[in-house]
C-alpha cells in the first residue's frame, strides 16, 4: 500500500478549523476539540500534523495525574524533568515559549495534541493544568477523543469556554473512499467495487484501509481488466471484516 497521507473531508474541516483558530477573538480561547467514533482517522490524522508542523503529541492514560502528565510532556520535548511541580510547571512553559516563538519566526503552526482525551475530560485536576499552559503561552491545544469530550467538558465551564473550535469526524463519502483508494492502492480499482467497499465498511476509515489492502493483494496476483478490480473479479473472496460481528464480508457473487 503507498505510504501517502490522504486529505479526506475530515482532514480538510480538521485544517479550517485551525485556520479559523488564528482569527479567534478571545486570545485566551485556544482549545480544539475533535471528537468522532473510533476508526475514522482521527489519530492518522492528528500525527500527520504534528510530524508534519515538529509539534507534541501526547497519548492521554486512564490513571493520568498532573505529575504524570508533567512528566510525559517534559520527556517529549526531552527536558529531564526537575523534582518539584513547580519546577516542572515552569520548565514546560519556558521550553513551550521557545518552541512556538520558534514555529511563529518559521510561518507554521505550533501547539499540543492530547489523543485519546476521553481519560482525562473528566478530571479537574488534568484540564486545569492542560488549561493553565495553554492560558499563559495562549499555545493551541487539540482534545481528541470517541464522543465524550463535549459532555464532559462541558461540567468544567473555565474550560469549555476556552474551546475555540469543535471538529466532529464524520463517516467517509463516497467522494473520500475514492479518494482513499487513488491515494493509497497499488492497483486500480473500478467504480463498483469502489462503491462495494463503501457499503462494507460502513464510512470507516479502518475497515476501508483493510479492503485496499485485500484489493491489493488480489489484484497484484491477477491479470486484471483496464477498468481495474472489479466486483465481478473479486467475487468469493473477502473483502473486509465486520468490527460488529467480527465475522468476515465476500464481495458478492452474480454481480
Amino acid at each position: 500500500m503507498k505510504n501517502v497521507f490522504v486529505e479526506t473531508s475530515n482532514v480538510k474541516r480538521f485544517l479550517s478549523a485551525l485556520s479559523a483558530l488564528e482569527d479567534r477573538g478571545a486570545t485566551e480561547a485556544c482549545l480544539v476539540v475533535v471528537d468522532g467514533l473510533p476508526g475514522l482517522g482521527k489519530t492518522t490524522t492528528l500525527k500527520h500534523w504534528v510530524a508534519q508542523n515538529n509539534c507534541i503529541y501526547l497519548r492521554a492514560k486512564k490513571e493520568w495525574s498532573p505529575a504524570w502528565f508533567m512528566n510525559e510532556l517534559l520527556d517529549t520535548l526531552r527536558v529531564n524533568p526537575p523534582h518539584s511541580f513547580q519546577k516542572k510547571y515552569a520548565k514546560v512553559l519556558e521550553e513551550l515559549a521557545v518552541r512556538q516563538n520558534n514555529a511563529l519566526m518559521a510561518r507554521r503552526p505550533f501547539g499540543l495534541v492530547i489523543d485519546e482525551a476521553d481519560h482525562v475530560s473528566s478530571k479537574a485536576t488534568i484540564l486545569e493544568t492542560i488549561r493553565d499552559i495553554s492560558d499563559m503561552i495562549e499555545l493551541p491545544t487539540v482534545f481528541v477523543g470517541m464522543g465524550k469530550i463535549k459532555d464532559n467538558l462541558s461540567r468544567f465551564p473555565q474550560v469549555a469556554s476556552r474551546v475555540s473550535q469543535k471538529v466532529r469526524f464524520e463517516k467517509a463519502s463516497k467522494d473520500d473512499i475514492k479518494l482513499l483508494i487513488k491515494g493509497r492502492c497499488e492497483v486500480p480499482v473500478a467504480d463498483d467495487l469502489a462503491n462495494f467497499v463503501l457499503t462494507a465498511s460502513q464510512g470507516f476509515n479502518r475497515e476501508v484501509l483493510e479492503a485496499i489492502a485485500n484489493i491489493e493483494r488480489f489484484g497484484m496476483r491477477s491479470e486484471i481488466g483496464s477498468e481495474g478490480v472489479t466486483m465481478a473479479d473479486m467475487a468469493g473472496h473477502v473483502i473486509i471484516n465486520n468490527r460488529h460481528t467480527n465475522q468476515d464480508i465476500y464481495v458478492p457473487e452474480g454481480v
